[in-house]
């Protein structure tokens, strides 16, 4: 069975690790994009040193299609620096996922699949531990997950 690491890239990475194996997270936290990459390297040099596969998949904000609609100017404004840090948090995540040659899935945003209530999340997930928005955003990204899926690879390894 393979370990999953889900991320919410943004100011404040949601990280969540997801084994497959047990159907459990071992973590879910929220990090600072710094360190939020020291921990993905981690969990990827413990499992290659275990011979079991890790992979990630992160939210990647340059695949949205759908966009809220703001109430006013000042809304717009700020959802549009938003978008531009997010957009550029995708990128920084692709490239440092290749450079480090840690196999991984971009996803676009999935509504509904986001902003679950702390409450709900524990009632459905079990983890019982504190989470913020963006650590239970990147959980659902891997929740559930089982198997391994050989043809996730990363940009630079499918050129």
């Amino acid at each position: 069975m393979a370990i999953w690491c889900g991320l919410d890239p943004g100011e404040h990475t949601g990280v969540a690790i997801w084994d497959g194996a047990s159907r459990s997270f071992l973590e879910v936290a929220t990090l600072p994009l710094w360190k939020a990459m020291e921990e993905v390297r981690r969990w990827s040099y413990q499992c290659t040193a275990q011979i079991v596969p890790f992979y990630v998949v992160f939210e990647d904000a340059r695949q949205r299609k759908w966009f809220p609609q703001e109430r006013n100017n000042a809304e717009y404004r700020g959802r549009l620096m938003g978008a531009g840090a997010a957009k550029r948090d995708a990128r920084i995540w692709e490239e440092f996922l290749t450079a480090q040659r840690i196999p991984f899935e971009a996803r676009k945003p999935q509504a509904g699949q986001t902003k679950w209530a702390e409450d709900y999340w524990k009632r459905i997930t079990g983890w019982t531990g504190r989470t913020s928005e963006h650590a239970r955003d990147a959980a659902l990204l891997v929740f559930g997950r089982r198997g391994t899926l050989p043809s996730l690879y990363s940009e630079g390894d499918r050129k």
